[in-house]
């Protein structure tokens, strides 16, 4: 009876001891309780497979049991013909196919046809053979993949002749490798949702999941469990109805796809270029979008057909309908409420309800409008201030004494002085006549007229009237000729009538 094959655990732990710590066969015998001659036989297969030490990063324990035990060649047979392997790796990306569905369908078409391991293990090492574009197996519909290619592209400007570097944006179907690319200024979050919602307009439908790399645009908080997304990203996937799944950092295989559609950008698409020049992005995508029909047109020799056929059969069926309107970019923010209830954005200020002060809120700019919410519940909505430094208050979020103190006015106050007395009207105008601008004397007569709560209103007048005569022009002057009595001698003298000014009056 054969010696039953040990597990690749402990095949690997042979291989360990032998290349790692250059144990003798006997010494490794010894250490697992394993026969010398079992040892030998495992360290000589190793030997002629090659796969050296340390094993490769990627080699699983499937992959090293192919490798150290490879299935025995097959003659072919027309009782037994080998299955179209390509064929099979297309089926295999269609939703609810699996490989012991084929299999049967298989062995219906040819009842003395292989195994199911046969079969499987063959499969396996053919897709180990072909290359990269075809190792991962994607479900139709499923993901599309994105990423920006290192290499740039240059638009002149025709004024000035400088020379700007545009960045190539990639995108990738799992199933059809179908490809998109485009043109964008710069990386930042603006140019990133438009690419995608230009590319969704591409495609003629939505994938379930979106997988982008980990640039700040997407991914706020990169993370291998838990990636915190950017809020205007995550808004823009729920519109689209769709999921963002970033590739782990530091990870290329998770977005092998469009590694590969990358590199076939570049090469196909970037290189083409090289010798144009282009005076505006309009001109440059216009190029790029003839190139890449031209890509998605040709047939690939692993599959025997374009990325367009295989995109009209596997992906394009099982791809979400499009919203009925476009996402709209909107950025977020968030801010804390300052003392004054205004919160900044872009070097403007916005109010918000008072009671909100010093409390945490997102802010959303979208085209001409914003929007401010607290809680998820939105408390305030502005029209966006074309200029800088500007503040935009609505009544309705000011506390009662800042309403009142907002709706005085030069006239206001006078009309509220000349009720006290001559003189105190006469102190207000000379006040806001001394200033720039009237406003700015505001709260110097407020605080004249406030003095009514502890002096009398004909002391204040006389007040105002000796003020008036030493050129004072504060609410400090006022207060000290009432405390130290200086306005008594004022109290009996009536205000000096000016003459009246008539035509036919002489002297």
């Amino acid at each position: 009876m054969p010696t039953e094959r040990l597990t690749m655990r402990r095949i690997r732990d042979v291989l360990r001891l032998k290349f790692g710590q250059g144990l003798s066969e006997r010494a490794i015998a010894a250490s697992l309780g394993l026969g010398k001659g079992s040892v030998g036989a495992y360290v000589l297969r190793a030997r002629q497979a090659g796969p050296g030490w340390p094993l490769p990063g990627g080699l699983d324990d499937d992959g090293l049991e192919l490798l150290l035990f490879p299935a025995s060649p097959t003659v072919p047979d027309p009782h037994r013909p080998i299955p179209d392997w390509a064929m099979i790796d297309r089926e295999l990306r269609r939703p609810g196919v699996t490989r012991m569905l084929l299999w049967e369908e298989y062995r219906a078409a040819h009842p003395t046809g292989f195994a199911y391991t046969w079969f499987c293990v063959h499969f396996d090492a053919w897709k180990g053979r072909v290359r990269p574009t075809m190792r991962q197996t994607h479900v139709g519909g499923e993901k599309v993949f994105l990423d920006f290619a290192g290499d740039t592209i240059d638009v002149i400007d025709p004024v000035t002749g400088e020379a700007r570097a545009m960045k190539l944006f990639v995108a990738a179907m799992g199933a059809s490798n179908h490809t998109y690319a485009e043109a964008l200024a710069t990386e930042g979050l603006e140019d990133w949702i438009g690419a995608h919602v230009r590319m969704f307009a591409f495609l003629g439908g939505v994938p379930k999941v979106v997988v982008p790399d980990n640039l700040k645009a997407a991914v706020v908080k990169a993370d291998r469990f838990d990636p915190g997304l950017n809020r205007t990203y995550a808004e823009m996937a729920a519109h689209y109805g769709t999921a963002i799944l970033p590739a782990r950092p530091r990870r290329p295989k998770d977005k092998a796809k469009v590694e590969v559609a990358v590199q076939v950008a570049q090469r196909w698409i970037l290189a083409r270029l090289r010798n144009r020049q282009f005076f505006s992005l309009t001109e440059l995508n216009a190029a790029i979008r003839r190139l890449l029909d031209e890509l998605n047109m040709r047939v690939m020799r692993g599959y025997g057909a374009s990325r367009a056929d295989l995109f009209a059969t596997l992906d394009r069926p099982h791809l979400q309908p499009l919203p009925g309107a476009p996402y709209v970019f909107a950025r977020w923010k968030r801010c804390r409420v300052a003392p004054d209830y205004h919160v900044e954005v872009d070097s403007s200020w916005y109010s918000v309800p008072f009671g909100l002060i010093r409390q945490e809120v997102d802010v959303r700019v979208c085209g001409a409008i914003v929007e401010i919410f607290h809680g998820g519940r939105r408390v305030a909505s502005h029209p966006r201030c074309p200029g800088r430094r500007s503040h935009v208050t609505l009544p309705e979020h000011m506390p009662s004494a800042h309403r009142r103190h907002a709706e005085w006015t030069p006239a206001r106050v006078l009309a509220t002085a000349a009720r006290l007395g001559p003189s105190v009207m006469a102190f207000c105008e000379a006040v806001m006549a001394d200033r720039p601008h009237p406003e700015q004397g505001f709260r110097t007569c407020l605080g004249v007229l406030a003095l009514t709560r502890s002096y009398d209103v004909a002391r204040l007048d006389a007040a105002c009237r000796r003020g008036l005569s030493i050129r004072a022009r504060s609410v400090a002057s006022i207060r000290s000729i009432l405390q130290t009595g200086l306005d008594r001698a004022f109290l009996d003298e009536a205000p000096e009538e000016r003459p009246l000014q008539h035509a036919n009056i002489r002297g």
